[in-house]
């Protein structure tokens, strides 16, 4: 086999091994090399093994177990990866044992997680699995020591993760890091229409733009997913109507903040959310993601609109992170604290029974105890039902982090005063015996129920009935708990079938193009098959001659590799004669 590349490549086209001999050090290793002469064994050779030789690198014939931490666009992007590598053959399994290689797609908002990551790539190592990192901890600081000698996929560049991973098996160390464009231009990322492996066949993540206009002094998810970039509406679009022909019912729109979405390509939010309406069909619901105060108070009237219409759930959620208006200036937060107040009144008023979640950072640098008060006293008037309460933590590389830091025995305290202030109060006490009509679209975490949410996207347990998964019911609410209620199907009221077609299987490919299902494949169709039910010398000779659609651009990767390889042949040769003469 040959040997391992322990240098790191910047792209995927420099595939030429550290440890490969240059032409000038051939000619004085040849008086070192001698011919083996190979018994035929005309038994052995009547018969083929179809299986390869136990050392034979073969893409696409390996497990691969895929870990995502992080908001909803990194699980939108772990789908993507997973989706493409299914589709070219390999195997993705949960069963992170018996997987050959670790993808890991880490988030880097905290240090907790950027722990669990390194902690993971350590495991792998000790385990000798291949690695492959993804994600914003990479992306962001792609030169951190225990980084050092794996492949990483960019954030922008997962429309090529079946390249780095290929290249991994094969035992080099790649790195895609650099960002999409046109003309000059960013682009949002990777392609929408991108083979991928939800993981609710019921719900797509849709990401509508990726990075943001603002700089944070405490985030480190900048450094990684870079300004606003916005995806054209059209595409958006397309991708929804994709989702609802595979049978989904339940779409999340995605990114670091949708309230910016459209600012850089001439559009705006509300537009792009009538666009999308205008596709929902009857049953199925949209879900908005985080937008900051500053965007959304531009189009408070139409946001409005938009959140009372029964496709869309009337649900926002407005991170705060402060009600000190001097910690919010040292935070560069670009709002103020009767900015927020005002967005969340307007849409209380016109939005009747909306839920607004939020967040907070407990312990910013400079938070004084009576910052913290004010924020306490925020969270006693609005009494949010669904509230995110952080310790704050440095994040290396930010402002924040050389900013004198509040002492961590108070911010500890300060979270846990806010925690308690947050479960004195029962926001659903007052719903029960209601009659709502839900959405069912999960698995509760316990497997005793089914999870649906109400038009305010409130959640809500039912019965695990198979009949009731994926089904708009009405159900009588009889208990209520801080984060929940629980509700009984209404036994004479309609069930309506939310999806328009029959939903993809657990672990399906969605997004397969007629192109790519065309594929030909040694006179059969190409239709990401598991891995398993391909013979091998099939699965190779495609391996050679298939180019997957998604990757036709930069197509010419192996013919560079194999012109490379011709050309320290033809070297060879040159120095050889030299050697003669």
């Amino acid at each position: 086999m040959p040997a391992a590349c322990e240098s790191v490549l910047e792209d995927i086209e420099d595939i030429v091994s550290a440890e490969d001999l240059k032409p000038h050090d051939r000619q004085f290793v040849r008086k070192n090399v001698f011919p083996k002469v190979r018994k035929r064994n005309s038994q052995k050779n009547a018969e083929i093994d179809d299986e390869p030789p136990s050392d034979s690198i073969i893409p696409g014939v390996q497990k691969i177990w895929i870990r995502t931490w992080g908001c909803s666009h990194n699980n939108s992007d772990g789908e993507y990866m997973a989706g493409q590598l299914a589709a070219y053959g390999y195997k993705i399994t949960d069963n992170s044992a018996e997987a050959d290689l670790w993808l890991l797609n880490s988030c880097t908002v905290k240090n907790p997680a950027e722990d669990h990551f390194r902690n993971s790539i350590k495991k792998a190592q000790e385990g000798k699995k291949k690695v492959v990192l993804a994600g914003c901890v990479p992306q962001a600081q792609p030169r951190q020591e225990y980084l050092k000698g794996l492949s990483i996929i960019g954030v922008q560049q997962i429309d090529r993760v079946v390249e780095v991973v290929e290249e991994t098996i094969k035992g080099h160390s790649v790195r895609l890091l650099g960002q999409k464009k046109d003309n000059g231009k960013r682009l949002g990322g990777a392609r929408l229409d991108l083979p991928k492996i939800r993981k609710n066949p019921l719900i797509e993540i849709i990401s509508i733009n990726t990075g943001c206009l603002n700089a944070c002094t405490y985030c480190k998810t900048k450094h990684a997913r870079g300004d606003l970039a916005s995806y054209p509406i059209e595409e958006l679009v397309d991708r929804a109507k994709q989702s609802f022909q595979e049978g989904v019912c339940e779409i999340w729109l995605t990114s670091e903040d949708t309230g910016a979405y459209g600012r850089d390509i001439g559009t705006d939010l509300p537009t792009l959310l009538w666009k999308l309406v205008e596709v929902i069909p009857e049953g199925a619901m949209l879900r908005l993601g985080m937008t900051n105060p500053p965007y959304i108070l531009e189009h408070l009237e139409e946001m409005a609109k938009i959140l009372n219409h029964p496709r869309v759930y009337a649900f926002l959620h407005i991170p705060v992170q402060s009600a000190s208006d001097s910690v919010l200036m040292d935070m560069k937060r670009e709002y103020c604290v009767a900015d927020f107040k005002q967005v969340v009144d307007f849409l209380k008023e016109k939005v009747p029974g909306i839920t607004i979640a939020t967040d907070i950072i407990c312990g910013f640098p400079g938070e004084t105890d009576e910052d913290f008060l004010e924020t306490m006293k925020l969270v006693e008037l609005y009494r949010f039902p669904s509230l995110f309460i952080n310790q704050f933590y440095p994040r290396p590389g930010t402002p924040a982090a050389k900013m004198p830091q509040v002492p961590a025995a108070v911010k500890k305290q300060r979270t846990k005063d806010l925690s308690q202030l947050f479960h004195s109060y029962n926001p659903y006490d007052h719903k029960v015996g209601e009659r709502q009509r839900v959405l069912v679209t999960e698995e509760s975490f316990d497997s005793n129920y089914y999870v649906a949410h109400n038009p305010f996207y409130e959640q809500v347990l039912v019965p695990k009935d198979p009949l009731l998964m994926g089904k708009m019911v009405e159900v009588n609410i009889y208990e209520a708990g801080k984060h929940f209620m629980k509700g009984q199907p209404v036994s004479d009221a309609r069930v309506h079938t939310a999806s328009i077609t029959r939903p993809l299987a657990k672990g399906e490919v969605s997004g397969l193009t007629e192109e790519f299902r065309r594929a030909p494949q040694n006179g059969t169709n190409w239709k990401a098959q598991p891995s398993a039910e391909i013979p091998v010398k099939t699965r190779l000779s495609s391996w050679m001659a298939l180019r997957l659609p998604w990757q036709q651009e930069g197509g010419g990767l192996k013919i560079l590799s194999v012109s490379l390889a011709l050309l320290a042949v033809l070297v060879m040769f040159y120095y050889r004669g030299m050697k003669t003469e």
